[in-house]
């Protein structure tokens, strides 16, 4: 058993700090929405009032967090984790950021005594609803093991993938992937529909072949039926794509393909979707096709 601090309760963040509590951690869970600090405290979470109170007595701090300004205002603004937590506390980041971010949280950390590790996840509302979250873990190996009971509540697939920042960066790289992968089904449906072909058996044909993947198993009937109800929003996956391209000058490379989902998810944003969910990829494509 973890005394567990969860700053961030949002559609993944909840469900998470959830399933710790139902592993039997004692979580106390801070956020601004008083429907999700309610919610924690049906499945048996401490509400606390501040983030000093979340991360009083925490042998762990979790954050989940829309970007990185929240993120650094929590960790290192006054009153802030970095500030508050006690010697040898382990922060967990588990929000999706830039990795000059994590790099910079774990400078400081190590300054003032405290370990810190950014994982960030993958698999959506129902990954974190179902605890079947990919999670990539950047940071010290030791401290990658000490949280590696926790990371088991939480998902399926959990890797240490190198220094701080390096889950980051495989972000990143997953976002960019399902960004692509998103646009080019919407692309399929448009030309299926525009031949007069039906998309759902033409989509459960691809499904089962080498073009099958996790976004084809899970979405392609709700994108036939053109239903966007948010499981991560658009407007979550344009910051993605902007981290995607800094971490692409960063490291020197060109992505050319990433280059292009970007302007997709920017023109989806532009088109009033940025609430939506990701999958609504697929209004861009019609609208340039004049559908």
């Amino acid at each position: 058993m973890t005394n567990v601090g969860f700053i961030g309760l949002g559609i993944m963040g909840g469900p998470m700090a959830g399933h710790l509590a139902a592993a039997g951690h004692v979580v106390a869970g801070y956020d601004l929405s008083t429907e999700a600090v309610d919610k924690l405290r049906s499945v048996g979470g401490r509400v606390a009032g501040s983030v000093a109170d979340t991360v009083a007595g925490a042998d762990v701090v979790i954050t989940m967090l829309p970007n990185h300004p929240q993120v650094e205002q929590v960790a290192l603004g006054a009153g802030g984790v970095l500030e508050v937590a006690k010697p040898d506390t382990l922060l967990i980041d588990m929000s999706t950021i830039r990795p000059e971010t994590s790099v910079e949280l774990a400078k400081v950390g190590a300054e003032r005594g405290v370990r810190v590790l950014d994982a960030p996840v993958s698999g959506g509302e129902a990954g974190a609803k179902q605890a079947a979250l990919s999670i990539m873990v950047g940071g010290e190996g030791g401290d990658f093991a000490a949280a590696k009971p926790l990371f088991d509540s939480l998902g399926t697939t959990v890797a240490h993938v190198g220094p701080h920042g390096a889950g980051q960066v495989v972000k990143a790289a997953n976002q960019l992937v399902v960004g692509g992968t998103y646009g080019l089904v919407g692309e399929a449906i448009v030309l299926l529909e525009a031949s007069g072909v039906d998309a759902a058996t033409g989509l459960d044909v691809l499904a089962g072949g080498l073009a099958g993947s996790r976004i084809l198993e899970l979405k392609r009937e709700s994108m036939v039926a053109r239903r966007f109800e948010p499981g991560f929003r658009i407007d979550l996956h344009h910051k993605d794509m902007g981290i995607a391209l800094a971490a692409a000058r960063q490291a020197e490379v060109s992505l050319p393909l990433t280059g292009l989902v970007a302007q997709l998810v920017a023109a989806a944003r532009a088109m009033g979707n940025g609430s939506l969910d990701h999958s609504a990829l697929l209004t861009v494509t019609e609208q340039l096709s004049g559908r």
